[in-house]
């Protein structure tokens, strides 16, 4: 098994990211946009790999709501905000909590455009840009493991039968590296027969500038879960969490894992492996991972001032034109489809 960047899950989690943006659905036919996002999830699960199949035309009219996420509280407003001028207490259910943090979240709602307000007396009056869309087909979550050992295999039966019981997501599938051998050693595991089970072949598919993502065979199909079903969580609170997941996908996508790394150091370069961008250290010839790439890294090394001068206008160093290069990307694949 060779052929994904680095040694940590985190190379085989964006290259994962960019096979799912390109690849999805592995199983069926779609005409639907998938909505690729890592690390998301709840407070008691964070998954790897989270794929929204969005709805063509509705993700298309989700884009007159902006790029950002819509959070719990937005979405209240965005969601109930009426056709015509009302009072926002009249127009909108009650939250559940005071009118004070409504209206709150109706002020964030008119400064980010996704909502009209006008004040009318002492009342604030609110009226939609445009109806909320339901852009949101399924929900699919991803757990990445390219190695299983002991100790992770019996991590990621625990895991899984979690995601398989909560029923937040419609399906669960682990991805794991291809063997080759006749049986991939991930099935010998003790995971729920509702989980499904990818294996990646990276043979012949990485390597700088040729494009392509490795090749998927479905070693085990998943079960449709029934995100209706009361679990530890109500229908209709399984129904909001799983929206906000979603607003949370379309808003960060997977590309966001710069926020979190020091693209300014003079050190930082992105390859492509497995056509994804991957970060590379020069410093330590290596896939460095998103704990190791930070300021306290002691190969950390601001980038020299006069980079960030070059050019004309000054767009700041090549830090900055790579946050620009995947925020593009992030972009174009909302709108798209596809980079």
């Amino acid at each position: 098994m060779t052929g994904y960047p680095g040694d940590a899950e985190f190379g085989f989690e964006l290259v994962t990211c960019r096979w799912a943006e390109r690849a999805w659905p592995p199983d069926r036919e779609a005409d639907a946009v998938p909505v690729v996002a890592r690390q998301l999830g709840t407070r008691r699960r964070r998954w790897d790999t989270v794929v929204v199949e969005a709805d063509p035309e509705g993700l298309a009219a989700r884009a007159a709501f902006g790029a950002d996420t819509l959070d719990a509280d937005l979405l209240h407003v965005v969601r109930h905000a009426p056709a015509e001028w009302a009072w926002y207490r009249d127009a909108l259910p009650h939250p559940g909590y005071p009118w004070r943090y409504v209206r709150a979240a109706v002020h964030r709602a008119a400064d980010r455009g996704v909502v009209e307000k006008r004040r009318s007396g002492n009342r604030i009056e609110i009226r939609r840009i445009a109806p909320y869309p339901d852009w949101v087909r399924r929900i699919v979550a991803v757990e990445n493991k390219p190695d299983l050992d002991a100790s992770a295999a019996r991590a990621l039966a625990d895991q899984v039968t979690h995601d398989v019981e909560t029923a937040l997501a419609d399906e669960v599938w682990v991805a794991t590296a291809a063997t080759g051998e006749t049986v991939e050693p991930v099935l010998l595991e003790d995971l729920p027969v509702e989980a499904g089970v990818l294996a990646l072949d990276f043979e012949g598919a990485c390597g700088d500038g040729d494009g392509r993502v490795p090749d998927a065979a479905v070693v085990w199909h998943p079960a449709s879960l029934d995100p209706d079903a009361d679990t530890s969580l109500s229908a209709d609170e399984k129904a909001d969490r799983r929206l906000e997941l979603a607003e949370r996908a379309y808003g960060s996508g997977w590309r966001s894992y710069v926020d979190t790394m020091r693209p300014d150091c003079r050190w930082f370069e992105l390859r492509e492996r497995s056509g994804a961008f991957v970060p590379w250290c020069v410093a330590k010839e290596c896939h460095q991972t998103a704990a190791e790439c930070s300021g306290s890294c002691p190969e950390f090394q601001p980038e020299p001032p006069a980079w960030r001068t070059r050019g004309w206008p000054i767009g700041g160093g090549p830090g900055k034109a790579i946050r620009r290069l995947l925020a593009r990307r992030r972009r174009r694949r909302r709108r798209y489809g596809s980079d």
